[in-house]
This record gives structure tokens, sequence and C-alpha cells, in this order.
């Protein structure tokens, strides 16, 4: 059966509407013997002299015609799907976390409109430069938690990571558990080359877990950590709410530059520092050319509705009936 080949039926019980089929062939032939009659006469010759026509077999034909559109009509009704499926394959790629800080810090606006949505979007460029890469998000601040596993489907990422904004969990800046959060993330991957990007613009102020010891547990998982400080150098000016509206106060940068050196030094990463968003952007460049390796992926395959051709097939042989009985046949059936 190659028309069904790969389909499912959303609703199968409403294929036990095909027994009107042959219900409605019976009620034909049974309604045609009804409808005979006898006639007796004394010679035949006078109907040997009538002219033979085709209706009897278009009568039939109209039958036919609605048995298919009933059938098609059916199979409409019973919603033939494409059927879901996952295919493994393998991909050139690496698995990635983009580890973000989303600290009140981050609402400076020494990048443009700040540095957390400068992030977001130039982190956003990245992922849609490598479609190949399985790539997970999580966000850190008072503590962290993840906003997306490693997923090659990059739509859902990029949605996710629109969606982060300060306040999402409590102030603060837990560098160490963001880190160690995203290396977790990593932890049941088999990708040969595993990196975690972690963006920031402070120092550890909080968190179980330092960051020194999350760069230990890194390394020994061969995890890879590319650290960003995020911030202009000396001040930079940050929005504060005042029952004026919006003003602006100069607050001291403080990025733990020392820290996050050691933690990319420890795990063979490399640490950057992005002053404006040129800065970050090339940082990102640079961290795209990382090595490739293999990886295994598994690709969804959604379902599909199937089902307007076999309802249109069935419309197209109602019509058809319906312009056989008003034209070629009008007068001719009783």
């Amino acid at each position: 059966m190659g028309l069904f080949k790969g389909i499912e039926f959303a609703n199968s019980g409403f294929f036990w509407l095909l027994i009107t089929v042959p219900m409605m062939i019976a009620w034909y032939i049974w309604r045609g013997q009804k409808l005979q009659g006898a006639l007796k006469v004394s010679a035949l010759q006078g109907f040997l002299k009538l002219k033979k026509t085709n209706y009897k077999y278009l009568r039939h034909a109209m039958l036919v015609l609605r048995c298919l559109a009933m059938i098609a009509l059916i199979t409409a009704l019973a919603r033939p799907q494409s059927a879901l499926s996952w295919e493994n394959s393998t991909t050139e790629g690496i698995d990635i976390v983009i580890a973000t800080d989303i600290s009140g810090s981050m609402l400076a606006e020494d990048l443009k409109p700040n540095r957390l949505e400068a992030g977001k979007n130039i982190a956003i460029d990245f992922i849609k430069d490598r479609p190949d890469d399985r790539i997970g998000l999580v966000v850190f601040s008072g503590e962290s938690f993840t906003q997306c596993p490693l997923t090659i489907d990059h739509d859902v990422l990029i949605n996710l990571f629109k969606d982060i904004n300060n306040g999402m969990i409590d102030d603060g800046t837990a560098i160490g558990m963001g880190l160690a959060t995203a290396v977790n993330r990593l932890k049941e991957s088999e990708a040969k080359s595993k990196v975690v990007i972690l963006l920031t613009d402070g120092s550890n102020t909080t968190g179980s877990i330092p960051p020194i010891t999350a760069a230990e547990i890194a390394k020994k998982m061969n995890v890879r950590v590319y650290t960003v400080g995020v911030g202009t150098r000396g001040q930079a000016p940050y929005p504060v709410k005042t029952p004026f509206g919006i003003q602006y106060q100069q607050v001291p940068v403080t990025i733990d530059e020392a820290v996050l050196g050691n933690i990319a030094k420890i795990t063979g990463g490399k640490y950057f520092r992005a002053t404006n968003n040129e800065k970050l952007k090339a940082i990102y460049q640079q961290i795209d050319q990382l090595e490739k390796a293999k990886i295994a992926v598994t690709q969804y395959h959604k379902k599909t509705e199937r089902f307007l051709p076999f309802a249109i097939f069935a419309l197209v042989l109602l019509l058809l009936e319906f312009a056989l009985r008003n034209t070629l046949l009008k007068g001719a059936l009783t």
C-alpha cells in the first residue's frame, strides 16, 4: 500500500463506517430488481429495432462514483497523518552551553541598549551561524537554572533566549553556580568537543560552589570554558528609577578578571574582555572558529495532517455524480 506508507490515522474508528459501502451496493441491487417488471408480448421484432445506448452503464457508474466518494470521505474523517518519527544521524558540530549573567548590574548601558540585551542579540546571531551544533542555555544571578537544555532546534532556543530578563531569579552573581549548572548540562554529552561560554559583568558574590571548584569539575569532564567579562573600564551609566523618572548613576565596573582568566586557563579555554558591542561580537566570532567534531543528532519530525487530498477527491466524485445525474442521465433515471 504505497499510498498509505508512513501514514497513521488519528481517528481510525471512523473506518467502521466502511460497512456502509457494501450496504449501498446491496440496496442498489435490491432496488434494481424491485423496479424490474414483466411484460408479455407476441413477438420481439419491434424491440429489435430499438437503438442501443450506454445509459445503463452510466447508471452503474453513478454507484461506483458514490461508493468511491464515501470511501474517500471516511478516510478523510479518519485524519491521515504523516507518521511521527525520530531519525538518528551524524552531523558536524560541538555541544555548547551558553551561561549568561542576568543580575541587576547587566542593565548598565555601557553596551547598547544595555549589557543584557546586547549579550542576547549577539549570542542569537552566534546561534544562527552554527546550525549543526547542539546548544543549550543557562542563566544565573543569585542562583542558576537551565533555560534550555542542549538542542538542535535553534528556533526554540532563540525564543527562550529572547524571554530571559533581569528579575527572573534573586539578584546576585553566582558565577560558580552558573558554571556548575552549565557543566552539568554537558554531563551526558558524548560529543568529543564540549564547550561552555560564560558571560558575566561582575565577581562571584553568592552561591554554594566557588568558581574555581566549578572549573575543576569542568576540567575533569573535559569541558572547555570560554569566559567573557562584559563592561567598559572604569565606570558605566546605570539606570535608576526615581519619582522623577529614570535617572542615571555612574557605577564602578567590578569584573573579577583574575577569576575569569583562571577558569579559562584551568579548562583549556580563553578569557575575553568585551568593553563594547563590537568587541563582544568579535569575541563570539573568535569562538565560532572552534574546531568541530562529529556528534550524533536525533531529528524529530512532527505529524502533518494529510486528510485534505481525500476530502477534495470525495468532493470531486460527488460533483461528477451530480453533473451526470443532471446532464447525460437527466430523465433516464427512475
